[in-house]
């Protein structure tokens, strides 16, 4: 059994790439080879993890955060190679909505676990076509509209490091923050509206716990959307809250609908997709039933 370890030691700021061996030794158990898929940006992690898909590796596994895993999902969506988690960024909402362990060795055990039973499970993705040619995956939510831009923005800043970039993202987004004109298509029912906060997800959390499509289930086919109604500074920022809980979508100015294929497009927006910069819209979005195969 050859396993191939995409692991980020920079996720989770760090704090647990010193856990690096014991999930080499956890999934190892039973003479599983495990070797350590590592590069100096993202394109060569990629690149990495595809070769080692094409090699033939029995599986691929994903150390860290929604970024990571992200990448990981490049290299096997659609295909049979089964795929392993172990949760270590600081969100890791993708993994939370699976129902997989927190703690990394734990769940570099249900990993090893599932590959000595052959326990697998289908699980949907999405799949993303933009119009400048660009195609990903994503497993979690796509964000395309105020925290879309906040990402935007942070990622242009170079002071403060850390999480108060995105502190001042959003202050200075809320600063500018205005509707948007977009035009969304759901199974070919086409549709225009304004809006500042649009969302299209297979699972239902993003940015670090925050429910904005509670109930999205990556088992049923469909893709959830949440759009809201034109919104203030003030009642954006009371709303944001709620999101955590979910609770957002009782608000009579929120719509969540389901589609298996979502067409969205505005001008000057850049979609976001478990957390990484996609493309600039419009996008084609199709929920692909199965697409991933689980181990745990």
């Amino acid at each position: 059994m050859n396993i191939a370890l995409l692991a980020n030691p920079t996720a989770g700021k760090g704090r647990r790439a010193s856990l690096l061996p014991a999930v080499v030794e956890r999934l190892g158990v039973g003479g599983a080879a495990v070797t350590v898929l590592s590069g100096g940006s993202a394109a060569e992690v990629r690149a990495e993890a595809h070769r080692a898909v094409e090699d033939g590796c029995d599986a691929l596994v994903a150390m860290g955060g929604d970024g990571t895993v992200h990448l990981g999902l490049q290299a096997v969506a659609g295909r049979p190679v089964p795929f392993g988690i172990v949760p270590a960024g600081t969100g890791n909402d993708f993994a939370v909505r699976l129902g997989l362990p927190a703690s990394p060795v734990a769940a570099a055990g249900v990993v090893a676990d599932a590959l000595r039973d052959g326990t697998r499970r289908s699980i949907d993705l999405a799949r993303l076509e933009g119009a400048d040619g660009t195609g990903a995956w994503f497993g979690a939510v796509l964000a395309a509209g105020f925290d879309a831009f906040v990402n935007e923005r942070a990622n242009r800043i170079r002071w403060p490091r850390g999480p108060q970039r995105y502190n001042r993202a959003i202050v200075e987004e809320l600063l500018a923050l205005r509707p948007r004109r977009y035009r969304m298509s759901l199974d070919g029912n086409p549709a225009e509206f304004d809006s500042v906060l649009v969302a299209v997800g297979n699972t239902e959390s993003y940015g670090g716990g925050f429910r904005i499509l509670p109930g999205a289930d990556p088992a049923d086919g469909l893709l959830d959307v949440v759009v809201a109604e034109p919104l203030g500074r003030l009642t954006l920022m009371r709303l944001r809250p709620k999101v955590l809980k979910g609770t957002h979508v009782h608000d009579r100015r929120v719509r969540t609908m389901r589609a298996r294929t979502v067409e969205l497009a505005a001008d000057g927006v850049t979609a976001y997709a478990d957390g990484e910069r996609i493309c600039p819209l419009p996008v084609t979005i199709t929920c692909v039933p199965g697409a991933l195969t689980l181990l745990g």
